[in-house]
């Protein structure tokens, strides 16, 4: 089995800074992408998204004011946020794939952590 466990979440107010994390473990062989989504009434978005080599993608609304980055080592992924804005309220998602010791490639998720930003 594979977990994935957030943290970092919680209440800022707008301009203030909030750092996640996201750590796995379990029967991992390795990690291909890490990334962040998230949940707001009605919509789901992906926010950044982090290859095992280090290439990021990020949505629009976010760039320049987020930072993913991975610990390999550690597999854990983090999302750096600043300048946060009350439209970034939402629960926030780690999302890893996963090529397990059994050989199984799959797509695994954290548990939700709630952003909220207050104006």
């Amino acid at each position: 089995q594979v977990q994935l466990v957030e943290s970092g979440g919680g209440l800022v107010q707008a301009g203030g800074s909030l750092r996640l994390s996201c750590a796995s473990s379990g029967s991992i062989f390795s990690i291909n992408a890490m990334g962040w989504y998230r949940q707001a009434p009605g919509k789901r978005e992906l926010v950044a998204r982090i290859t095992s080599g280090g290439s990021t993608k990020y949505a629009e609304s976010v760039k320049g004011r987020f930072t993913i980055s991975r610990d390999n080592a550690k597999n854990t992924v983090y999302l750096q946020m600043n300048s946060l804005k009350p439209e970034d309220t939402a629960v926030y998602y780690c999302n890893a794939n996963v090529v397990a010791n059994w050989g199984r490639v799959g797509d695994y998720w954290g548990q939700g952590t709630q952003v909220t930003v207050s104006s």
